[in-house]
């Protein structure tokens, strides 16, 4: 693939003289010459920030930093202008098929802005909560732009599908991915009309730690038809989690407890260690969840997959099964495994196990 814009200077004989490039922010670049003029195919877009931000036409090599982000290209058929990522997307996504000299961040806020430059992207698209304001001035004496788009946050999975469609010029497909994640929020929307909900204790990767309103797992668990019985709560980080007091899940005694662990591609089999965790801990066992069985386990791959539609349907299934009986959440998983992702899933089991499993 050509790049729209050639970086003649940027490669030249001062980056092609750099030692061996570290991952930590590389000071500053200079740059001589000019970026290549806009054209009639020019791609105009807003993206997370209310960025205007303008490419001289649809990205054909791009830097996407975030696994969910990088889900969403692959959906949306774009992953093969995927030139760079960040380590999780590659720890978490082993099917992008990328190399480890195509790791460009160790982290959101560690990026080695002459690896980026190096790989002539069109376009570096990266969530709000990265460096994106320092990665902006960086990048700008390269002629890269750069496009904020957080996969991540549930409230705006629709706007970053629609934006990342527009980027890689895949507006078609862009559509289709929001069809499916519509025809999963339809069934939702039809099943859970009259239920009375059902109270959830929900926890993500650490013991305790917990999520608020205005957090994706919370509406992911609106969504279900469940309660949060933290709901009342605040203080938590800038993705609305906090850490709990043990004693207060007691004291709130949900009807179902969920705990979602690390997102991966690759089966990661800790269902029974973290189940075992759950009913060690001190008083728990006299709570309602623990004395039914209510307790679900999932590998943040499949359930926080599609901004969380899929483990919506999966929660549903668990907290009203008369309701959605009909509905096998796995067949949902499976489509958007191997349609969208164009990757092969072993077994829905091995990344999801709900109460009665």
């Amino acid at each position: 693939m050509t790049p729209a814009l050639r970086r003649r200077t940027l490669l030249g004989a001062a980056v092609a003289t750099l030692p061996v490039l570290g991952l930590a922010a590389c000071g500053e670049v200079t740059v001589e010459g000019e970026a290549g003029a806009a054209t009639s195919t020019a791609v105009r877009v807003t993206d997370d920030q209310d960025r205007e931000v303008e490419l001289p036409g649809p990205a054909r090599r791009a830097v996407v930093l975030n696994s969910y982000t990088n889900e969403f290209v692959r959906a949306i058929g774009a992953g093969d202008a995927v030139v760079g990522v960040d380590r999780a997307s590659l720890d978490r996504l082993p099917y992008l098929s990328l190399a480890e000299s195509e790791v460009i961040a160790e982290g959101l806020d560690q990026l080695n802005y002459e690896a980026i430059a190096q790989l002539e992207p069109d376009v570096v698209i990266m969530p709000r909560n990265a460096i994106w304001q320092e990665a902006a001035e960086q990048l700008e004496p390269f002629g890269i732009p750069m496009i904020v788009a957080t996969a991540w946050d549930t409230d705006v999975v629709d706007e970053t599908i629609t934006l990342l469609g527009k980027v890689f010029g895949a507006e078609d497909a862009a559509t289709t991915v929001l069809e499916f994640k519509d025809e999963i929020t339809g069934v939702l929307g039809e099943r859970l009309a009259d239920i009375d909900p059902v109270s959830v204790y929900f926890e993500t990767v650490e013991p305790y730690l917990t999520a608020l309103p205005g957090s994706g797992f919370d509406a992911m668990i609106e969504a279900a038809g469940g309660t949060n019985i933290f709901s009342d709560a605040s203080g938590g980080d800038a993705q609305e989690e906090l850490t709990v007091d043990p004693s207060e899940v007691v004291l709130r005694d949900p009807q179902v407890v969920f705990h979602e662990f690390e997102p991966s591609a690759e089966p990661v089999d800790r269902f029974e260690e973290i189940r075992e965790n759950i009913a060690d801990r001190p008083g728990w066992d006299g709570m309602s969840a623990l004395a039914e069985g209510q307790i679900a386990i999932a590998n943040g791959w499949a359930t926080s997959a599609l901004g969380k539609s899929i483990g919506a349907l999966y929660l549903a299934s668990w907290l009203h099964p008369d309701a959605l009986g009909d509905v096998d959440p796995d067949q949902y998983l499976t489509r958007w495994v191997t349609e969208f992702q164009d990757t092969e899933l072993s077994d829905p089991a091995d990344y999801v196990q709900g109460p009665a499993s």
